[in-house]
């Protein structure tokens, strides 16, 4: 997909890809064949610049074919590089902004709770996104309202646009400060979906629950792993014919 686009954020993708893949299949409640029942779970990326691997578990879970994916981020295709509320079935809200993902699903979350919905929001954020400030005054505001359905997971694969994410901010220790603003934290080696969904089904209590999932920005490519150069880089025929046959796909 992002081959055939020359686009960017291929690593980003395969940073997060298992969290989307524990959602969608092993834990969130959604309906494909009906995305818009009120009884649904709400999963937002907020990393929006990942949104090729949210539209490749979209299809695979059956929200739209497959066959769309051939069109990412091409002219005139409804997925965008970075996801669209109202374009796309699945697609929750529009993502990209980042530091406004984690309010938006509060936002659902509080709504929800005051309609007598028992549905959960769940929250994928980039580490880069705890710098920002709305993040933490969202942060705040869920467990002084007592949120427990909001679930934030936290891809911190360590790398930002220009940099390591603890050279740019002091973001040690992630979940000691989630944590310290009134969150359930808990940390999880975020390639290991059966780590992850265990996070996810933990018992819970009044709090809000932040998963830290520790993760590999290009997991999986061995030339994209802890490469800062492959957050902006589109894959050239070359490097796809590599990365697949390192992943054990094919181009066809």
């Amino acid at each position: 997909m992002v081959a055939g686009a020359q686009v960017a954020h291929v690593a980003s993708a395969l940073s997060c890809v298992e969290i989307l893949v524990s959602l969608y299949f092993g834990h969130a409640r959604v309906f494909p064949r009906e995305p818009s029942l009120p009884e649904r779970d709400r999963i937002i990326l907020s990393k929006g610049h990942a949104a090729a691997a949210l539209y490749a578990c979209l299809a695979e879970r059956g929200f739209f074919p497959t066959e769309m994916l051939e069109r990412f981020a091409c002219n005139g295709s409804l997925l965008g590089e970075h996801p669209h509320f109202g374009d796309v079935p699945g697609v929750e809200c529009t993502s990209g902004f980042l530091g406004h993902g984690l309010g938006i699903g509060i936002g659902m979350a509080l709504a929800m709770r005051m309609a007598g919905s028992k549905s959960s929001v769940y929250v994928v954020l980039s580490d880069g996104e705890c710098n920002e400030g709305s993040t933490w005054e969202a942060a705040l505001w869920a467990p002084a309202h007592g949120l427990s359905s909001v679930t934030a997971i936290i891809d911190f694969n360590g790398l930002q646009a220009c940099g390591k994410s603890t050279e740019i901010t002091c973001l040690e220790p992630l979940a000691g400060k989630w944590a310290a603003f009134g969150w359930e934290a808990l940390e999880v080696d975020g390639h290991d979906m059966c780590a992850i969904t265990d996070a996810l089904r933990a018992p819970r209590g009044e709090k809000p629950r932040a998963i830290v999932a520790r993760t590999v920005k290009g997991k999986g490519v061995s030339f994209m792993e802890h490469n800062l150069e492959w957050h902006y880089r589109p894959p050239s025929p070359q490097d796809l014919a590599k990365a697949l046959a390192e992943l054990g796909g094919a181009s066809g």
